[in-house]
């Protein structure tokens, strides 16, 4: 009797190509289950090389659309404590220190064919306003940057900021250790 016949089968019963399938199957689940995988510690974001202070956080906001952007920045600025997501991840909480709102420009032509900037005059500004807020919180500095709550936070990420009231996104533009 021979081993593989002229079918491609081991022993007449099971096809090698099979068997084949059958070991990377295996391979597979054997690499997800038993192999361990990196964990995401606090120690492998930050280089295990980090300490422990106040961050402040400068963060953009552009076209936040509320019904009163008075009211909206004055409830800002009462030293509110909002719940941070970075990257679909809870990152903890962060102090609004500050709440300042950025003026809506529009371009205006003049009649020399020069351009100037002038205040929006549209009523509907009201509803939308931009705004930069400056935070604090618990982080660690490390030699790659600042890690809030196992997370890396640098120039140009995006935070969600939520408490009951409101949930909104906007851009950090600067991270230093707190003064």
């Amino acid at each position: 009797m021979k081993i593989i016949d002229g079918k491609g089968r081991l022993f007449g019963k099971l096809n090698i190509l099979d068997l084949g399938a059958i070991a990377v199957i295996l391979l597979v689940i054997i690499g997800i289950f038993i192999v361990p995988g990196a964990t995401g510690s606090l120690a492998q974001v930050t280089g295990g090389n980090s300490s422990s202070e106040k961050v402040q956080v400068s963060l953009i906001v552009r076209g936040l659309n509320t019904r009163n952007s008075d009211e909206t920045i004055a409830e800002l600025n009462d030293n509110t404590e909002v719940n941070v997501i970075v990257r679909n991840e809870p990152a903890g909480k962060l102090l609004i220190e500050s709440a300042q709102e950025l003026p809506n420009y529009v371009a205006a032509t003049q009649p020399d064919g020069s351009v100037i900037a002038q205040l929006d005059p549209r009523p509907i500004v009201k509803n939308s306003v931009d705004m930069i807020l400056t935070m604090t919180g618990n982080g660690q500095t490390t030699n790659d940057g600042y890690v809030i709550a196992n997370q890396k936070v640098k120039i140009g990420t995006v935070l969600e900021l939520d408490n009951p009231r409101y949930n909104f996104r906007g851009t950090v533009i600067d991270v230093i250790s707190a003064p």
